[in-house]
């Protein structure tokens, strides 16, 4: 019959998922094209576990987006576990463990070793107050204790993507720029090992699903009705109290997360 919009089915054998779409409704977003396409060619060999991704530069050219999507494609990479960027060296692929065809994604980590200078982010806030009963709590230190908050918000070349909030106890903060305005040059956990020698060794994360208050609707420019992914991670340098206590808040039409593991 003419004038029947026409259908595609794409199938992921890495992540085992189906989409069928009709040419009446929309494309995937261009990062999550680049994602599935460098996925791909892990799959079949292309890019050999441990070898270095093509560089940002290079993605660009390729496939013919902006900057900030292909950072944002490595990003949800990283966050899945799949490849891991160094800072001043590229991104690798990552081996996979004996027995796993692929490794449970770490947000919380993910987003610790993020280098804000390098993506399209902007530092919405920085600086000292004192500590909510909530978040002395999260913190372990008595309410209106001084903290450091730091709060970014990431985007790629469409939309806000990711909002993340850390809160670190004022003396953790010392001598760190984490209270600063500026974008960091290096992830978090390397710039508490390299400012302070805090090696950060665990997290403890808590995901949720579910709605962003009325500051993280307008800031991700999201309905206040909207399904927003909540990851909230405390983390430790192996002491009983945290380090940092990290807020992450991912857009659901944006992110997903998965898992793979022997029966």
């Amino acid at each position: 019959m003419t004038g029947c919009p026409t259908r595609t089915t794409l199938y992921d054998k890495s992540s085992c998922w189906v989409v069928v779409m009709s040419s009446e409704e929309f494309a995937p977003p261009k990062y999550a094209q680049i994602v599935q396409t460098i996925r791909q060619k892990i799959a079949d060999g292309t890019y050999p576990p441990g070898s270095l991704l093509p560089s940002e530069t290079q993605l660009v050219r390729e496939f013919r987006v902006s900057r900030p999507t292909v950072v944002r494609a490595l990003q949800v990479l990283q966050l899945r576990g799949v490849i891991e960027r160094e800072h001043g060296k590229g991104s690798f692929v990552k081996a996979a463990p004996p027995g796993a065809a692929h490794q449970t994604p770490r947000p919380g980590r993910a987003v610790l070793d993020r280098v804000e200078v390098d993506e399209n982010c902007t530092v919405i806030e920085a600086g000292s107050l004192a500590a909510s009963a909530a978040v002395a709590k999260l913190l372990d230190v008595p309410e209106g204790s001084a903290v450091v908050r730091r709060r970014v918000l990431f985007r790629d070349d469409e939309r806000p993507t990711d909002l993340f909030t850390v809160w670190c106890p004022a003396h953790q903060a010392e001598e760190t720029q984490l209270g600063e305005a500026q974008p960091l040059t290096v992830g978090i956990r390397e710039h508490l090992r390299a400012s302070k020698g805090v090696k950060l060794q665990h997290v403890v994360e808590r995901l949720s699903a579910r709605h962003p208050s009325s500051d993280e609707a307008k800031l991700m420019e999201v309905r206040k009705n909207a399904p927003v992914l909540g990851v909230l991670a405390s983390v430790f340098n192996g002491g009983g109290r945290p380090v940092l206590v990290v807020d992450l808040v991912l857009p659901g039409d944006l992110h997903e997360l998965e898992d793979s593991y022997s029966l």
